[in-house]
């Protein structure tokens, strides 16, 4: 269970370890910056990523700054119900988009994995008020 502080607009950072399953998911609501980085196949994708959407809704709900909001996803892996929960969090960062705040979403994938490539390119058309940038990563 998150729980949240919204005294004074301030809301709590928000802060998940990454799992053999489930991914780091870093929000850090004074900075204006989300991170989600590894890898998501968690049992219960819908518990795992329902918390991280309501803190975000939460926050952009409250959210009267109009400096930009900057998500950085670098997912290796994630699983169909995973896909699910990823397009209502993007889904929720584009309709803030759409009522003019700035919502820049970095998308990085290893340079040689297709499928996250074309993954982020699907998100570029579904949530075209994001502001994207793909980033390929060299494999190390």
């Amino acid at each position: 269970m998150v729980c949240l502080n919204i005294k004074n607009e301030h809301m709590d950072n928000l802060f998940i370890a990454a799992s053999p399953s489930s991914p780091e998911v870093d929000f850090r609501f004074s900075e204006r910056q989300l991170s989600i980085k590894g890898e998501s196949y968690p049992e219960n994708a819908a518990q795992f990523w329902g918390d991280i959407i309501s803190s975000l809704r939460q926050f952009l709900a409250h959210d009267g700054d109009t400096a930009a909001l900057t998500v950085n996803v670098a997912l290796s892996y994630f699983n169909s119900s995973s896909t699910k929960m990823l397009f209502s969090l993007f889904g929720a960062l584009n309709e803030k988009a759409r009522s003019g705040s700035e919502i820049i979403l970095n998308w990085y994938h290893d340079e040689e994995d297709d499928t996250i490539f074309e993954f982020g390119q699907e998100l570029q058309e579904d949530f075209p008020d994001l502001v994207f940038h793909d980033q390929a990563v060299k494999n190390q």
